[in-house]
């Protein structure tokens, strides 16, 4: 049988989950949920329905993991606690300072209803989450760098679509080159958030709209933009369309560290990402921890979980004799 995936949300990211369910055999797209009129909304899979999201509850004996695919900003801290009261339930949630606040209200409602659910699984928090913490086990003496981009950050250019006047946007995140430079030297340098990245943003503004203003929130936004140097670039929106249409995205994640009885040996861990949509690597994560939830919640497991506590074997379609004989 297959597992029975539900999308919330077509945007980006829910045409991406779409696109990798049907790259994983063991898998089906039972509907899309939508605060949009159904009728409007045309998606890729045949035989799949597209539901109105209030008739969400009606789908709970069809649904073996409900994808969340809402912005962290306003959606999801709402939308992933509410929907893991009637589904097992995933999501993208990418706000680093709010994740333990939103674990605990995820971790309370799917206790109390008795279904799994998994919280900011993509590639940062996600992938890089992992790296960064199997790198920190096995080079306890050392110290921990991550650097994003090039890249659009979907969270941030949504972030900035919900600031009133604002039409469309993009947000660029930009690694400085002299601080990922002295990082792999092995110098181990001491960087303020300011000094590793910057943030370019290319905003398409409502007619009337008070551009003086909109700059100053953007640059003044706590969690996205505070503590960065910021651009802001007011365009048109066939520009935004001609230059900025497509979602790369990418970064590293570095951990240096010393072994030896004087730690007189210098080792450098380096994982990297270069990703030309990054909506759809997302999704290809997001999908893998699906497998893995609707497992868990098999085996009588509840509440909310992260990439931490999760074994790489429950993402894989293969058997675990499989994985030994051919990945081990």
């Amino acid at each position: 049988m297959s597992i029975r995936i539900g999308i919330l949300g077509y945007g980006n990211l829910g045409r991406g989950v779409e696109c990798a369910i049907r790259q994983n055999p063991d898998m089906e797209l039972a509907a899309v949920f939508t605060r949009r009129d159904p009728a409007t909304v045309q998606i890729l899979t045949e035989g799949a329905s597209v539901v109105s999201v209030d008739d969400a509850p009606s789908w709970q004996d069809k649904i073996d993991v409900m994808i969340l695919c809402g912005g962290s900003a306003t959606d999801l801290p709402e939308q992933t606690p509410a929907f893991a009261k009637m589904f097992n339930v995933i999501d993208s949630f990418d706000t680093h300072a709010r994740i333990p606040e939103h674990f605990a209200n995820v971790d309370a409602a799917a206790n109390q209803s008795g279904h799994v659910g998994i919280i900011s699984v993509g590639w940062d928090p996600g992938m890089f989450s992992l790296n960064r913490m199997y790198a920190n086990a096995i080079l306890p003496d050392g110290s921990d760098y991550t650097f994003w981009g090039k890249g659009v950050s979907q969270g941030h250019s949504d972030a900035i679509r919900r600031i009133p006047g604002v039409k469309d946007a993009r947000q660029y995140t930009i690694p400085v080159d002299a601080a990922l430079d002295a990082v792999r030297s092995g110098s181990n340098p001491i960087l303020t958030t300011r000094e590793k990245h910057t943030r370019e943003c290319f905003v398409v503004l409502e007619e009337g709209a008070d551009a003086a203003k909109i700059e100053e929130t953007i640059k003044t936004m706590p969690n996205y933009f505070a503590d960065y140097d910021t651009t802001v670039h007011f365009i048109s929106e066939e520009e935004l369309k001609a230059n900025h249409s497509g979602i790369p995205h990418g970064g590293f994640v570095i951990r240096t560290g010393r072994t030896g009885w004087e730690g007189e040996n210098q080792h450098l861990i380096e994982y990297r990402l270069k990703l030309d949509s990054n909506p759809e690597f997302t999704s290809s994560v997001i999908v893998a921890y699906a497998r893995a939830a609707y497992r868990l919640a098999k085996e009588g497991q509840t509440g909310c979980k992260t990439v931490f506590d999760i074994a790489p074997a429950y993402l894989s379609v293969k058997s675990n004799e499989e994985l030994r004989k051919t990945m081990l």
